[in-house]
């Protein structure tokens, strides 16, 4: 006689929250994680989900997507074009103390932006290469056109919480003071939720940005956990201490879904990829339940 496998645990719903918060404390002590925050927006049911949410995060390069808003805001403006030309330098101003620093071209994720110093880049190949490839050059770059205070009065302006943009990437000297950027999950779901909506300046901008974000080469966060249908526009941010991923999800026969996963680590600890990846499983498996239960 046949004998029928074990039925699998059962999946937890967003209708019951708590369930799929014990998962999520659940995640957290079994990876050996700092901290593990995770928000959730869902366009299909209009389900908001947060596990501490409004907890703060060093950034990471989490913040690149906050400055690819301001970027968008001076466009929107007439400030700047996406057919503008930068002067490709490699020279930027500490926020601490005014001091000279450079991006180290061996800690840059994309090496190509440090091979045009000297030459000129358009705003757009930099805005790509900021989020598409995580270029910390790219972006200081448009962090220093736009200007750090209108950046951040652009964010202000939308009345987002969460988002802190305070210094360029690799200012260590500010670093080293406790100048830092620093993010909540809820603060990345809600500039995705602008972008999503078409809220942020133009539709048209809005859909400028989304198709870059869907260009993203990092995949082995949220999109990892994700059945292969799944499209994915997202911005992972990692360092020695944090990793981070925050996207919107793309499903057929469903409207997507936001969500940030925010994770702090002890500097020698492993597995960080993976455990995003299992976050984000989590939270595709509670929302199809919640459809599942609708159908």
């Amino acid at each position: 006689m046949q004998t029928r496998p074990p039925k699998p645990p059962p999946v937890p719903s967003l209708r019951s929250t708590g369930d799929l918060r014990e998962r999520f404390a659940e995640l957290e002590q079994v990876v050996g994680a700092r901290s593990l925050a995770v928000a959730i927006s869902d366009f299909e049911t209009g389900t908001e989900f947060e596990f501490n949410g409004d907890r703060w995060f060093h950034a990471a390069s989490t913040i690149k997507l906050a400055v690819l808003v301001g970027v968008y805001g001076a466009i929107h403006r007439g400030e700047l074009l996406l057919q503008s030309r930068v002067h490709i330098r490699n020279r930027f101003l500490s926020a601490y103390d005014g001091s000279p620093y450079r991006v180290r071209g061996d800690r840059d994720a994309n090496a190509e932006v440090h091979r045009e110093i000297g030459r000129t880049l358009r705003v757009a190949e930099l805005a790509d290469s900021m989020i598409t490839s995580s270029s910390n050059l790219a972006t200081n770059l448009l962090l220093d056109l736009v200007g750090l205070d209108v950046l951040q009065r652009t964010l202000d302006s939308f009345g987002l919480e969460g988002i802190d943009l305070r210094r360029g990437v690799e200012d260590e000297l500010a670093y080293q003071h406790g100048i830092n950027n620093r993010v909540t999950a809820e603060g990345l779901v809600g500039l995705l939720r602008l972008i999503e909506e078409e809220r942020a300046f133009s539709p048209a901008l809005s859909r400028q940005m989304l198709d870059i974000l869907h260009r993203q080469q990092f995949r082995s966060g949220i999109p990892a956990g994700l059945p292969r249908e799944a499209r994915v526009a997202n911005k992972t941010g990692d360092i020695s201490t944090v990793a981070h991923d925050a996207g919107l999800v793309y499903l057929p026969g469903r409207k997507p879904y936001a969500i940030a996963v925010l994770t702090e680590w002890e500097p020698t600890a492993t597995g960080r990829s993976t455990t995003i990846a299992a976050a984000s499983y989590l939270a595709y498996a509670a929302l199809i339940a919640d459809r599942a239960d609708v159908e």
